[in-house]
């Protein structure tokens, strides 16, 4: 199956290429045919259901008389709501909509009262729409999303009214579906922002064309990562899985660092060294006593290293900056993480650290993983939106406008790997690439979460992994561990970062597949 992404514009492109190629089909009426075709098993054994069907003014709409015509020809109730009359030039809409009225199916301007429904289409807005719905469909859809606590279920097609396809932002009301049809190929808005709240599950139908290549945008999965996970000779030591740095916890906040040095032994690195910037050391993690405790800037000067993560815990005051500025000077691959994007963000001379960088650092250390030249395949950072903000000097909403664009934005401004955590995080390069994660849940949103991925990152790249190989396995499997304690009944309330890097353990070495679909 194809996992790539395109926005609305890249769509249009392969819509007219098809229609140029291919005059005398209809995608109208193949859309609407597998509307149809999937609405009749979300009924499943129900041979006479009650379906309302959305219709909007433009081809969407046209999309959904076509499913309603094929509904009411095997003997479905459906009922048609046409809210604002449209004109449209598809031969397969008007053709549709002259067979619904022969026979007999019931065309209104409002919601009937009164009545339930087994199922809800939602034919309104398309992936053209660029705006908030007007009045007439904005109290429609509230109406449909209210239905759904009386176990309504509701089918989008192509996309839910009142998402952006591009941004998964929801412009005013929008449909919060079950299920969502998506033609041609996935949209970035299924599942980032608030399309990961509004899609449900999402189904892609190509319509009988050929999938595009040489998209930008990918999703995530078992599938595409699971080549990504390292492979482990038998003839090897610890030295064949390189050393992983943990730099981070200031007073009072210890805790993340630890809980990232333990993340990262996880992931399957020959050594781990734990970095803490408080003056009070532990002498070691009674939990995983294997993690080297050390000060911090002893770690950061530790030439064994081949991989590096700062920030965890680490503070913005008194010795933070030193250890940062040490540690950017490095040339080990690197994770900047929490507090160390808050000082780059307002310390130009670490950013001028960063872009000279140099790219060398495997000398004196051919026992070691082979690590990648390139500045930006051994460079990640991890901001949430309100870290992504202060390094792009917006607001957080203009950051969450369009999570895609902001994570390219920050690649290339700090070239770099990106991981823009949220729902549906972003992993994008400086080249314009990106990446949207389909794994992880709500549980995640609990303290210890961020130290966890960076840890694994960490851990990644320490064995090797290029920064961008690092940051979709890590980012896939950080949050398919979360789904599993989920599976576990530990989730969504009270999941903690503890527990969830013990499930990425078990997913890693069985090669991620108890979340295959």
């Amino acid at each position: 199956m194809s996992h790539q992404l395109f926005s609305a514009a890249e769509i249009r492109l392969i819509e007219a290429a098809f229609a140029k190629k291919h005059p005398k089909i209809s995608l109208m009426s193949r859309a609407g045919a597998a509307v149809a075709q999937l609405a009749s098993t979300l009924i499943k054994k129900k041979k006479r259901a009650a379906i309302l069907v959305l219709a909007g003014p433009g081809n969407n709409g046209g999309d959904a008389w076509v499913a309603a015509a094929a509904l009411r020809k095997i003997g479905h109730q459906v009922t048609v709501v046409v809210p604002v009359e449209g004109k449209t030039g598809e031969p397969a809409a008007r053709s549709a909509r002259t067979a619904f009225m022969r026979s007999r199916g019931t065309i209104c301007s409002e919601l009937p009262k009164d009545v339930h429904f087994d199922l809800v289409i939602d034919g309104l807005f398309g992936i053209g729409l660029a705006r908030a719905p007007a009045a007439a469909f904005a109290g429609i859809i509230a109406s449909v999303n209210a239905m759904r606590s009386t176990n309504t279920r509701v089918l989008a097609i192509d996309i839910p009214s009142g998402l952006a396809a591009d941004t998964g932002v929801a412009m005013g009301q929008t449909i919060a579906a079950d299920h969502t049809i998506t033609f041609l190929g996935f949209k970035p808005g299924l599942f980032t922002a608030d399309g990961k709240d509004h899609s449900g599950e999402v189904h892609l139908d190509l319509l009988g064309t050929t999938a595009a290549e040489s998209a930008m945008g990918e999703l995530l999965t078992a599938e595409t990562v699971r080549m990504l996970i390292p492979r482990r000779l038998q003839q090897s030591h610890k030295g064949t899985y390189g050393n992983a740095g943990i730099i981070g916890g200031a007073e009072g906040m210890v805790g993340a660092a630890v809980l990232a040095a333990r993340a990262a032994l996880y992931m399957g690195p020959g050594k781990v060294f734990l970095g803490i910037a408080a003056k009070e050391i532990p002498a070691f993690d009674p939990l995983n006593p294997e993690v080297m405790v050390r000060k911090a800037e002893d770690v950061v000067a530790d030439d064994s290293l081949t991989a590096m993560a700062i920030g965890m815990g680490l503070g913005t005051d008194k010795s933070a900056p030193r250890i940062l500025s040490a540690a950017l000077a490095r040339s080990v691959p690197l994770v900047l993480d929490a507090d160390a994007l808050n000082l780059l963000a307002v310390t130009p001379s670490f950013v001028n650290l960063l872009a000279t960088r140099t790219s060398n650092s495997n000398a004196g250390a051919a026992s070691r993983p082979k690590m990648p030249g390139n500045a930006h395949q051994r460079l990640i950072l991890t901001p949430h939106p309100g870290e992504a903000g202060r390094l792009m000097n917006v607001p957080v909403g203009q950051v969450e406008a369009d999570r895609v664009a902001s994570a390219i934005t920050l690649a290339k401004r700090f070239r770099a790997v990106v991981i823009l955590k949220g729902a549906g995080s972003i992993v994008a390069t400086p080249e314009g690439r990106y990446f949207i994660n389909t794994s992880g849940n709500p549980g995640m949103a609990s303290g210890g979460m961020g130290d966890a991925l960076s840890g694994m990152l960490c851990g990644f790249l320490a064995q090797g992994l290029t920064a961008l190989d690092a940051a979709r396995l890590a980012v896939y499997l950080h949050g398919a561990a979360a789904d599993a304690c989920m599976e576990h009944g530990m989730a969504p309330h009270g999941l903690t970062a503890s527990e969830v890097m013990f499930e990425a353990r078990m997913l890693l070495n069985a090669g991620l597949e108890h979340h295959e679909h």
